[in-house]
């Protein structure tokens, strides 16, 4: 049994891999800012993991009280304004980084030392497609958020290279959750602007979207000892409704100065 803490696990796809965790046998501390239900070998933990203080004490707490965290999945989220970067709440916007990209970089940064000493540990992001598609309107502040926690996860995944630690990313999937039914009601409030939105919305709902339980499957494999060499890569959970966009090729790092 491994001791996992999952951010945003309250509801949705993070409340998905918390019980997926539990029920493949491992002791969770479920974060976010209202409780989950309360369920055996689930510990709940409120609090904000975009505020650092918030973060430093967590850590804390955690290790005095159950020991070293050895799996790590920040699933926390918000998709945030679906306007013109000229358009929108510049607190809104601010907040989606701050939630998307900063928190994954404060909960690593506490969590990993106890990691490494151990030699081994798993720290998992939930990216989105969102950062692999092209650029367009209305969805900056997500889609940045999401280009800078890929990129992060990978300067992570290649500072703790051959350590026994690993760090990825995943696309959870096109999941009917709160945040879907929150785009939804953004782009409703857009009229004819909000029309591509509105598309995915309507797909993800005609089609019943992607089951959030594939997320919790995917998080077991990578946690598992057969993912013990993948780092640093950006994973798509079995037979996805939206096919897999590819990420990233390994470097050639052809350096003119080197």
């Amino acid at each position: 049994m491994k001791l996992a803490l999952v951010t945003g696990a309250s509801k949705g796809i993070g409340r998905e891999i918390a019980l997926a965790l539990v029920g493949a046998g491992h002791k969770v501390i479920a974060v976010s800012r209202t409780p989950m239900a309360q369920s055996e070998n689930i510990i709940n933990i409120c609090g904000d993991v975009s505020d650092i203080e918030f973060v430093n004490s967590l850590q804390e707490q955690v290790a005095k009280e159950h020991g070293a965290v050895q799996i790590l999945v920040n699933a926390a989220g918000v998709f945030g304004p679906i306007d013109l970067i000229k358009d929108a709440d510049p607190k809104q916007w601010v907040e989606t980084i701050m939630i998307d990209a900063l928190a994954p970089y404060f909960t690593s940064r506490v969590f990993l030392p106890a990691m490494l000493e151990a030699k081994w540990g798993r720290i998992i992001n939930l990216s989105s497609a969102a950062a692999l598609h092209p650029p367009g309107k209305l969805n900056s502040a997500y889609a940045t958020a999401k280009v800078a926690l890929n990129q992060f996860t990978r300067h992570l995944a290649a500072e703790i290279s051959g350590s026994g630690v690993t760090a990825n990313v995943i696309h959870p999937g096109d999941v009917r959750s709160d945040m879907w039914a929150d785009i939804s009601a953004k782009a409703d409030a857009l009229g004819q602007a909000g029309a591509d939105y509105k598309s995915w919305v309507d797909w993800v709902e005609k089609t019943g979207g992607d089951d959030p339980k594939k997320a919790g499957q995917l998080i077991l494999k990578l946690v598992s000892d057969e993912s013990a060499g993948i780092n640093g890569r950006f994973c798509w959970i079995d037979s996805p409704l939206q096919e897999p966009i590819p990420s990233w090729e390994d470097p050639t790092d052809e350096r003119p100065w080197i």
